[in-house]
């Protein structure tokens, strides 16, 4: 299968299929006019022009004001890629260096960037032969763009840096003789045009973005088998009462549950209690809050990467090249901050559910066992819970509300998105694991209501679970069920 890059709108959900179906990817003729046209333009215009042109016969940053002689402008740019390659701390994860590639050459498709065709189809053959770039998380401000870990991820293109293929991590060099290529010799603005953009930003944002949309389903599911687990009030769910307070995240919510909890004998027995605790009773409000939120981060990364973010932009049909500032992340920077705050909260009220579940109250037993005391039971998956939970509080701190010059001043204020791309991604991962232990705490708490039945729903997820991680009777070794509970939450298909 074959994606067609164009300047047809790119969705969080096509970028989603891409990668979990394997495409393949191809410029259209639309791509291919519009990268030649861009190049040839640029082409002509310096040799029109005795004015220097930003990164095309200038220096960069602060040394924008120096000009460089024609005969070097190729090594310009090849200097530029290799002094820009400071990444250090992790590696970044294959799937979302892979996702580099392709928002990189989305966004030089649309031919105001000035490279040559050969460069972009180069990463297009890197993308479909399964090249992973090495990348490291460290080294970007957001601001002018993700210099060094864009420089990382095109080094490879001129038999540079490292890439993994197989599973093994060889150099550039290497690649270049087992695919029997021969490196980019980079053209003016070229670097450049490789280095400016938010693809490192972007790509952790659309990968946190689709883990996100994935994490909230999840949520909902759990939620209502905790809620049935401990004999919670369906009432609050009502369309009643989300009508009068119409978010459409509240209203969604609310529907969702009650369309799992549909037909449950449980939730239909008489209450003996009033009212449930915040952390079921606000299930709507909380949960509903976080796909509002998601919602809106997933509009501003679709805007993200349908856009050209490198500098200067090449516009030319209007005969301009104009230096300014489409790289900076700001926008993305706000949302993904946002974005970690709304998904730690999905975890923060995991957590408070699963503190109730083994509190020992409506007839469940002191950390769902049977015998406690002797047994610990599940008390402690609530402490690890509760210790991701502090840590994500932490890794909430918004990234965006800080700036440190760079560039003798030249770039003095920068986005820091980079930090707000790799810590929301943290963020995603805890809020998966919060939510596999509460998966656990749940499915063994609905077994002490039987004979009574959940829902349809609610039963097929607790079967299919509980062929993978059993009923704890006695105490037993815990942290493979919690492993096996977060590989349950990416392999198991919930019902749409």
């Amino acid at each position: 299968m074959i994606h067609y890059i164009s300047t047809q709108h790119l969705t969080i959900a096509r970028v989603e299929e891409i990668l979990s179906k394997d495409y393949k990817i191809a410029l259209s003729d639309e791509a291919i006019q519009r990268i030649n046209h861009c190049r040839e333009y640029l082409d002509k215009k310096m040799e029109d022009t005795k004015n220097p042109i930003y990164g095309v016969t200038t220096g960069f940053g602060s040394l924008c004001n120096i000009s460089v002689d024609k005969e070097n402008l190729s090594q310009l740019q090849k200097n530029l890629m290799m002094s820009h390659a400071c990444g250090t701390g992790q590696r970044v994860p294959s799937d979302i260096a892979r996702l580099m590639l392709l928002l990189k050459v989305q966004s030089l498709s649309y031919g105001h960037s000035g490279v040559q065709l050969v460069t972009v189809e180069r990463l297009v053959d890197m993308f479909n032969n399964n090249i992973i770039p090495v990348v490291y998380e460290q080294g970007s401000l957001g601001a002018s763009g993700d210099l060094s870990p864009l420089a990382h991820m095109c080094l490879p293109l001129l038999g540079l840096g490292e890439v993994e293929i197989d599973g093994e991590v060889v150099d550039g060099e290497t690649m270049m003789k087992r695919m029997g290529w021969s490196p980019i010799t980079l053209c003016s603005k070229e670097g450049l045009a490789l280095l400016n953009g938010t693809q490192f930003m972007s790509a952790y944002g659309v990968y946190s973005i689709i883990n996100a949309m994935r994490l909230s389903r999840w949520a909902d599911y759990i939620g209502a088998m905790s809620l049935d687990a401990f004999d919670g009030r369906i009432e609050p769910f009502e369309n009643s009462v989300h009508a009068i307070r119409p978010h459409n995240g509240q209203i969604e919510t609310a529907k969702v549950i009650r369309g799992i909890l549909d037909g449950s004998e449980i939730i239909k027995q008489p209450k003996k209690h009033v009212q449930d605790p915040y952390s079921f009773r606000c299930i709507p409000q909380v949960h509903g809050a976080s796909k509002d939120t998601i919602a809106y981060v997933a509009s501003v990364l679709e805007t993200e990467i349908n856009s050209a973010t490198d500098n200067p932009t090449i516009f030319p049909d209007s005969d301009e090249v104009i230096s300014a500032g489409n790289f900076h992340g700001q926008p993305i920077a706000l949302a993904m901050d946002f974005l970690a705050i709304a998904i730690a909260e999905l975890g923060n009220i995991s957590e408070r559910r699963v503190y109730r579940i083994i509190s020992g109250v409506r007839n469940l037993p002191h950390f769902l066992v049977v015998n406690p005391g002797l047994n610990s039971g599940f008390m402690i998956p609530q402490y690890t819970a509760a210790s991701i939970v502090s840590q994500s509080k932490g890794l909430c701190w918004p990234a965006s509300c800080d700036s440190i010059p760079s560039s003798q001043g030249q770039e003095d204020h920068v986005s820091m998105g980079s930090n707000a791309a790799t810590k929301l991604l943290k963020v995603v991962l805890n809020t998966e694991r919060i939510l596999a232990i509460e998966l656990m705490n749940a499915a063994q708490a609905l077994e002490f209501r039987r004979p009574l039945k959940s829902s349809q729903s609610i039963e097929a997820l607790h079967s299919a679970y509980r062929k993978v991680v059993p009923f704890v009777e006695n105490d037993t070794v815990m942290y493979p069920h919690i492993a096996s509970s977060v590989k349950f939450l990416n392999e198991y298909e919930l019902a749409r």
